[in-house]
């Protein structure tokens, strides 16, 4: 069975998140719902939470989802304001005006060390905001999707390359 998804620029899962969260616009009250979720588990009970994983299992080759690590991608979407693609999300964290990141060195220490779904989506929830939800919707989804090991080194070489050295 065929459980993962890439939401890789361009990959079919990603193209059915872009018009689903591009929707949410027009529903507002589905919108407002899903931003005064807490955690993962309450984005599950969101009619337009399923709406997206319909559209999903309907992509060829998938057959099943994890439907934890959809409701985590789900909630942070919509938090999201404006799909900045100028940047992966850890370099938007890093780059702020003047000598200071948007996110401080502590807080994305803080965001790294986080291991389960209702921390990470805390966290990244606090993440956005500090952002104006002007975020790289793509990297946000793939990245919090496959929050692993891996992708936190992703994030940690990506902050730093860009962080103000009194970040660092």
């Amino acid at each position: 069975m065929a459980e993962y998804l890439t939401f890789s620029k361009g990959s079919p899962e990603f193209l059915e998140l872009a018009k689903w969260w591009r929707d949410l616009e027009n529903d507002r009250g589905a919108r407002a719902e899903l931003r005064r979720c807490r955690n993962p588990a309450e984005v599950v009970f969101s009619p337009a939470y399923h709406r997206l994983r319909q559209a999903l299992l309907h992509i060829e080759g998938v057959r099943g989802i994890p439907d934890e690590k959809l409701a985590l991608v789900v909630g942070l979407a919509a938090k999201v304001k404006t799909n900045n693609e100028s940047m992966d999300i850890a370099e938007q964290m890093a780059t702020g005006k003047g000598d200071r990141a948007v996110v401080s060195g502590l807080r994305f220490r803080r965001m790294l060390k986080a291991r389960r779904n209702d921390e990470v989506f805390t966290l990244m929830s606090r993440i956005i905001s500090l952002l104006g939800g002007s975020v790289n919707l793509q990297n946000l989804a793939q990245s919090v999707y496959w929050w692993n090991d891996r992708t936190q080194r992703e994030w940690a070489f990506s902050y730093y390359s860009k962080a103000p050295r009194d970040e660092a």
